[in-house]
């Protein structure tokens, strides 16, 4: 095993890559690039929000680095620690796909990528649904199925040609069943929840560990109230009262499917030092990725100190190492700008009754080789909302106004550091977080330094009289600096209906961190195989 990057090239990884362009770009990049010694980096999740690139050119001074790496190598990764006289990339080690003609509904995503793997397989399904009912209509066409995932895209329409979306995933009322009618694959979450133009809405299902050579798709859809909608060619919005009946029913030959997969049971456990306990159970590789199931539990002291829902926001953070291609891949979840798998299934059934959290990451084969032999895990941390409250005093009166960098409100916990140097109130529209109504809400203005995962912490403000007020956290933090600290130069903490007749002094509480742990030691080879059955 060659030796991993270091911190600093984790750092260039998570910083400069963000797409993945075709096979063929590839391989065009890597030959102009041989003899090229650079360090070693990897790109991001496209599909997720991107962080402040000013913020990060100001800070790293290597915006002439980015621009060299950019242009021509922001795919890849090098390896300096490699002592050949030329580079080593760890590009991804897939043939090129089928130059084939991909539908428009899975055309602006990764899934075009996915049609073209499948396609030639037969792993691709058209139902011909086509149901109108009083000019609205349901189209669904070119269903993406392996032995690990079935990936549903669904087109909706008005009378005047409008996209509208009154099915979503979260409804529950598309069902994936044996003939029988039991449930045998549960809704996923794919890593693109942005369908291009609002057009389609996609149903991502994970099949369970057994499944039939029959599977029927229902869509119990009758009585289905159709809302108003946005006309974007006439720019207005449509009242609509319609109620519609767009119910449909599909078969699904799985016997292919499951023919052209390699299931592999896993027995690898590991307990942190802190009592979070994960269980690899079964790695299933398919031609369209690699999918690792595992369970998580928690000994009785951490779980004394979380609540009710840490399964919600727990997220492992990890990379895989390839020693045949040179690969290395950071997967960190919920840290900024990091990249994700390809699909998420977190099964929570079993908590009520003491069970694990049941997880399943499957990894998109642009990212990582699908036939790789050799996959090596290594545990890098993991976050979990943790109870920890902790409180500062507040008292607006203190801001000086002969400047706008005045701290008067300063906020340490657990390494954490907040600084609030301004405020104002803001009129605001209503949100989750927001009293009925909406209306004009205190805005704390300042920055952060976080050493714990940014997202997922609770805050609430208490008035003199003990009154609680709702606060939400604004910001979008650069990656992490080289002390591995999240830095928010913009962040805001919306406390919901505070208002000037509310006084100027009240409690800031901080109740719950989304607590970020880095000491563990685990590594682990994922299961290899003898043969991959849709390469004969």
């Amino acid at each position: 095993m060659k030796p991993i990057p270091n911190d600093e090239d984790r750092l260039w990884e998570q910083h400069f890559f963000r797409e993945e362009p075709d096979a063929d770009f590839t391989l065009e990049v890597m030959r102009k690039l041989e003899g090229v010694s650079m360090e070693s980096a990897e790109h991001g999740d496209p599909f997720t929000k991107k962080a402040s690139k000013s913020h990060w050119m100001r800070r790293t001074g290597i915006a002439a680095a980015a621009v060299v790496i950019l242009v021509g190598a922001a795919w890849f990764a090098f390896d300096h620690t490699a002592k050949s006289t030329q580079s080593t990339v760890n590009a991804v080690n897939n043939p090129p796909l089928p130059n084939i003609p991909v539908p428009e509904e899975l055309k602006y995503s990764y899934f075009a990528d996915d049609y073209k793997r499948l396609k030639p397989l037969g792993l691709v399904v058209n139902p011909n649904i086509n149901i109108e009912d009083q000019g609205y209509t349901l189209k669904i066409e070119n269903v993406l199925v392996d032995r690990s995932q079935i990936v549903m895209t669904l087109q909706q329409n008005a009378p005047d040609g409008s996209m509208i979306n009154p099915v979503y995933p979260d409804l529950g009322r598309v069902h994936i069943t044996d003939e029988k009618g039991n449930s045998i694959a549960s809704l996923s979450s794919p890593g693109d929840q942005t369908l291009y133009s609002s057009k389609y809405q996609r149903f991502v299902y994970q099949l369970q560990d057994e499944i039939p050579d029959k599977v029927v798709v229902r869509g119990e859809l009758s009585h289905l109230k159709i809302p108003s909608y946005y006309n974007s060619e006439k720019e207005e919005f449509v009242e609509s009262s319609a109620t519609v009946d767009w119910s449909f029913q599909f078969n699904i030959d799985m016997t292919k499917a499951k023919s052209l997969a390699v299931e592999a049971p896993m027995n690898n456990t590991y307990t942190t030092p802190e009592g979070l306990k994960l269980d690899m159970t079964q790695l299933v590789r398919t031609p369209n990725g690699t999918r690792l199931d595992m369970n998580i539990s928690l000994d009785d002291k951490l779980r004394a100190k979380v609540g009710e829902d840490w399964a919600d926001d727990m997220d492992l953070m990890y990379h895989l190492e390839i020693p045949e291609t040179s690969e290395y891949r950071i997967f960190n979840e919920s840290r900024p700008d990091a990249r994700q798998p390809k699909f998420r299934f977190r099964d929570l059934s079993g908590l009520s009754d003491g069970g694990p959290l049941k997880l399943s990451v499957t990894w998109d084969p642009a990212f990582v080789t699908v036939d790789a032999k050799k996959i090596h895990f290594v545990l890098d941390g993991y976050t979990i909302p943790v109870r920890e409250e902790k409180s500062v005093e507040v008292n607006l009166d203190k801001r000086r106004k002969d400047t706008n960098f005045y701290t008067f409100v300063e906020f340490e916990q657990l390494g954490d550091q907040i600084l609030f140097y301004d405020f104002n109130y803001e009129h605001l529209w209503e949100s989750n977080d927001s009293p009925k109504g909406g209306g004009y809400s205190l805005v704390l203005k300042g920055s952060g330094t976080f050493r714990n995962a940014f997202n997922g912490d609770r805050w609430v403000a208490v008035d003199p009289e003990g009154k609680e007020y709702p606060v939400e956290v604004v910001g979008y933090p650069d990656q992490p600096n080289n002390n591995g600290e999240y830095v928010e130069d913009d962040l805001k903490l919306i406390i919901r209906g505070f208002y000037k007749e509310n006084g100027t002094k009240f409690t800031l509480k901080r109740t719950v961190v989304n607590r970020e742990y880095r000491d563990v030691k685990w590594e682990v080879d994922l299961p290899s195989y003898t043969s991959l059955p849709w390469q004969k």
